[in-house]
């Protein structure tokens, strides 16, 4: 399907848009496909001159061919992610032509790439060519990838690394070669190590060659929130003896030390060079149709160190070799692994799959190419975290004991755990540690503070995928993939199924839940344009809730160690599970996230109405202000304090009660906190419309994916707020949009929105934005700034909206 969409035969434009996809023909994916291409080399003839044919991922059965000589067949090159070398020395001409014939996949019976509810699976299940087929040309030694070990005295002021390189002599006699190792600082250029050896390989042996160092001082690798993100370049090169190169690789590493620890409540904490490290991070969806775009992913890297986040976990979903190489450069922690529902996890004990296609001795044997490929290709990456293989449910004995294997062989070092969950474990792995309790759809804020004792879901220990079901599109997005009837019936139909959810089958495959809460608690919508605003509020709210949740309880008594929220965005224009959408506009989602996650921040706990004070540094300390105000929706003055308190790195704390403050309260007010440092910069900025009372959670009735609500709060006052007249101006420098704000009525703006515009009056877009979806006091004036991200248009006006104010377009 990649291939037709570039081809033009399809346009991913008008296939995403409605329902499109259900009339595309899936019949002609039921036949094998093939792919061909033609390319010239020099084969001259050469002593000890060999070629070589290297797959990388193919979905997931192929024949491969060259110069109609059959390479390889489907019962060997199998496993979408099993890479093979095959040699083809005696195959290749001047002019070549190479034939792949891919075979149809379902990833119910193969180890594929599958696609559980997340969104509509691709008519082709992914078959093709996804990643990619390399011809190499070496002497009489060939090398395989290499391997790194890395290790970091406790004071960091010390570091060895040992390179460890297959080499395989391919001739029938044996083979004297100058194995020579150059680590180099990669920014500067700096040799940092080296050494070279004269290695005699016997005929057809396959050996190690081995190369120690140590590097005093090193420039240590950290994660981007904690520190900068230095890598080495290591060059091994073999010389054969008649001077000539016969083989060469090379790979950047850093030096940094990932471990992982079991508390008293069997929950995992991450430790990184000797610091805990509370992972906030999300759930990563690659395009539907597998085309990959480095410059795509680092832009979505980007936007997750906007929000905060420090970690992202591909579940089944293990990308392309470029992904890990942005993410080391970048500085954000990957939690690679295998993915749940489908053939990966088609164990006779797993009872939530329908007669599951049980793994024969083939299956085992891809595994564990598959495993192999997959890890060679993250040994080296500072930026993996852990691997997991297993999501829902964990392997069987056999499939834990081949993993395992494949880990040592090629020197893995991260921590490596069983499953994503806590429905059972393999002695060999032992625990997890990980809980996946939900929730997956809509829950109210109040639910994730509400942890005492441990409830489903809420913040304590490490949630490996879960979230409140949100990430509605704004309006521009939305009127690119849905129709007119389908935009009626988002808010003239709340419980009908939509297309643009999870699949057919699913149980996320209509907005009920969601929109049961919309109605009750901020009423019902009397537009489209009121329906997409009040999704916003809801939006914002509910991400800002979870991460606050975790942030705040990451020294609870039970901690919450981490957490995924599921998730970063779509792998299509979809209506859920998004924390920016497909066209990558942040929205009321985003900005609730970006609240969360703050570095130094203050969050309100509506569970026990106090403030929790939030320090996600390494380095940041002394004392902090914090400023209260409550007012209520006419803008009358309720409370107005503040206190003072110390903050540490990495730790958070209770510093006061706010219900002395809000108890009195007859209706919804509004709840600022800002938090200043000793030199009276702002750190953080944050309002909440909390209601007279929170909701009524039902925890006796809670099912997987949420918990149900036997009492709503009421937040129709927002609806009825009086006009506020608020002034914008805009002004454009250095590529970077400041908007001055000012609220001139005596009553707060609610839930003002900025977005940039082009001189076509469309979305600028990527972009980062200091703050968004704000509320302003009376008389109120703040600044915000924006930045467009490479790639976005020119922009040429601003446009601001709210719930009580009008809509403005400021020019630039």
């Amino acid at each position: 399907m990649g291939c037709l969409l570039k081809a033009g035969v399809y346009n991913d434009t008008e296939l995403f848009f409605s329902d499109n996809l259900r009339r595309l023909d899936a019949a002609q994916f039921s036949v094998p496909w093939l792919y061909r291409h033609e390319f010239s080399l020099d084969p001259a003839p050469a002593p000890g001159r060999h070629f070589f044919l290297q797959t990388h991922g193919i979905a997931s059965r192929a024949d491969i061919f060259l110069n109609g000589k059959q390479v390889a067949d489907k019962l060997v090159q199998v496993g979408s992610y099993a890479g093979h070398r095959y040699d083809i020395t005696d195959a290749v001409k001047e002019s070549n032509a190479l034939a792949i014939r891919v075979h149809p996949t379902d990833p119910h019976r193969d180890l594929a790439i599958g696609w559980v509810d997340w969104n509509p699976w691709p008519a082709d299940n992914g078959t093709g060519v996804w990643r990619a087929v390399e011809i190499r040309t070496t002497g009489p030694v060939v090398l395989k990838p290499m391997r790194v070990v890395t290790l970091l005295d406790t004071p960091l002021v010390q570091a060895t690394y040992t390179i460890r390189v297959k080499a395989q002599n391919l001739e029938k006699t044996p083979v004297r070669v100058l194995a020579s190792v150059v680590v180099k600082v990669e920014e500067t250029g700096v040799q940092a190590g080296g050494d070279a050896k004269y290695v005699t390989i016997p005929a057809g042996a396959e050996l190690d060659l081995v190369f120690e160092g140590v590097v005093q001082n090193p420039e240590v690798w950290w994660p981007k929130q904690w520190g900068k993100q230095p890598l080495y370049n290591v060059n091994l090169t073999l010389t054969a003896p008649d001077g000539t190169v016969s083989d060469s690789v090379a790979t950047n590493f850093g030096f940094r030390v990932v471990q992982r620890q079991l508390n008293s409540y069997n929950d995992t904490t991450f430790i990184i060079n000797r610091r805990p490290f509370q992972v906030l991070g999300g759930g990563y969806a690659p395009d539907m149709f597998l085309r990959w775009d480095p410059q795509k992913w680092e832009k979505e890297l980007q936007y997750a160190l906007d929000l905060g986040l420090n970690t992202i976990r591909l579940e089944g979903k293990n990308e392309h070799p470029e992904l890990y190489d942005i993410a080391d450069r970048m500085g954000v922690m990957i939690m690679a692994g295998w993915e749940c529902c489908d053939k990966w996890e088609a164990w006779d004990y797993n009872e939530h799959m329908e007669k599951p296609a049980l793994w024969t001795d083939e299956d085992y044997a891809t595994a564990n190419a598959s495993m192999i490929h997959e890890a060679t290709m993250m040994q080296p990456h500072p930026s993996v975290l852990t691997y997991l293989i297993g999501s829902d449910f964990w392997p069987n004995e056999r499939a834990t004991t081949i993993y395992l294997n494949a880990f040592k062989s090629v020197d893995w070092q991260p921590p490596v755990l069983g499953s994503a969950s806590r429905q059972g474990f393999s002695p060999q792995t032992g625990s997890p540690g990980l809980l996946m309790e939900g929730p997956y759809d809509w829950v109210p804020p109040n639910y994730f503070f509400d942890n005492q004792p441990a409830r489903v879901g809420s913040a304590y220990g490490f949630g490996s995928e879960l979230g409140a079901g949100v990430g509605t599109p704004d309006m521009s997005s939305l009127q690119k993939f849905l129709s007119k009837s389908d935009l009626d019936d988002l808010w003239k139909n709340p419980r009908k199924d939509l297309f643009h959810m999870s699949t057919a089958d699913s149980t996320f495959h209509n907005r009920k839940i969601y929109n049961d809460a919309l109605w009750a608690r901020l009423g019902a919508p009397t537009s489209l344009e009121d329906y997409v605003q009040k999704s916003q509020i809801t939006d914002y709210e509910a991400t800002r809730a979870q991460f606050e949740a975790w942030a705040s309880m990451w020294n609870a008594r039970r901690p919450a160690t981490g957490m995924i929220y599921w998730m970063l965005t779509g792998a299509f224009p979809s209506l859920h599970w998004n924390l920016w959408d497909y066209y990558m506009r942040p929205s009321g989602g985003y900005f609730g996230a970006k609240i969360g996650t703050r570095i130094e921040h203050v969050a309100y706990d509506p569970v026990r109405k106090v403030v929790h004070l939030i320090n996600r540094s390494l380095d940041k300390s002394g004392k902090r202000t914090l400023a209260v105000h409550v007012i209520d929706t006419s803008g009358k003055p309720l409370h107005s304090g503040s206190v003072e308190a110390e903050t540490e790195p990495n730790t958070s704390k209770n510093i006061t009660s706010l219900a002395t403050a809000l108890d009195g309260a007859k209706d919804l007010v509004f709840l600022r906190l800002t938090l200043t440092d000793d030199k009276n910069a702002t750190l953080s900025r944050n309002t909440y419309w909390v209601p007279k009372s929170v909701d009524a959670l039902d925890f006796a009735r809670s099912d997987w994916y949420y918990t149900p609500v036997s009492k709503y709060s009421d937040y129709t006052a927002l609806s009825k707020l009086g006009a506020a007249n608020v002034t914008a101006a805009a002004t454009k420098q250095a590529g970077v949009v400041t908007v001055a704000l000012e609220n001139l009525s005596d009553v707060p703006a609610f839930f003002v929105s900025l977005s940039l515009l082009d001189a076509q009056g469309s979305d600028v877009l990527p972009l980062t934005w200091s703050d968004n979806y704000i509320t302003l006091w009376p008389k109120e004036r703040l600044s915000l700034t924006a930045s467009a991200i490479r790639g976005a248009a020119e922009p040429a006006s601003v446009d601001m909206r709210g719930r009580n104010v009008a809509r403005t377009i400021v020019r630039l």
